[in-house]
């Protein structure tokens, strides 16, 4: 599983609040085989995507935004997060993604939910068990 942390810091020098903000990574997202499932390329898709996340799971990165955070073009990107959309662990999707559309018709932005199974979590939101285990 990969937990998404938030941190509040202040800085006696400087006077300033800041917000950071952590990943984690726990062991059940190797050792559940979805890492392995999934492959290279989805797993740094998601984590992308993910990095993006409220605490509701939904994100709204542009395409632009996903194709910097992978390093690669933004047409690259975008059949990269087909990909990941089409991938399904144990039959289910990690992943909804959903274009809406503006007032007048035209495709406004797309929303990305990550879903539990994924086993990615921002703040205290829980994550899905995995109880498929390769040992």
């Amino acid at each position: 599983m990969i937990s998404v942390e938030s941190q509040k810091e202040y800085g006696i020098d400087t006077g300033k609040k800041e917000s950071r903000i952590f990943v984690k990574m726990y062991v059940s997202a190797v050792r559940s085989g979805l890492i392995a499932d999934m492959g290279a390329e989805n797993w740094q898709t998601l984590c992308v995507i993910a990095s993006h996340m409220t605490e509701e799971g939904e994100c709204y990165p542009t395409q632009s935004q996903i194709a910097r955070g992978l390093g690669v073009r933004r047409e690259t990107a975008n059949r990269r997060v087909k990909k990941l959309s089409e991938y399904r662990w144990e039959g289910r999707p990690v992943i909804r993604t959903k274009r809406e559309r503006a007032d007048k018709g035209t495709w406004e932005n797309t929303r990305y939910t990550i879903l539990p199974i994924s086993q990615l979590r921002i703040f205290e939101a829980e994550p899905e068990d995995i109880i498929k285990s390769n040992d």
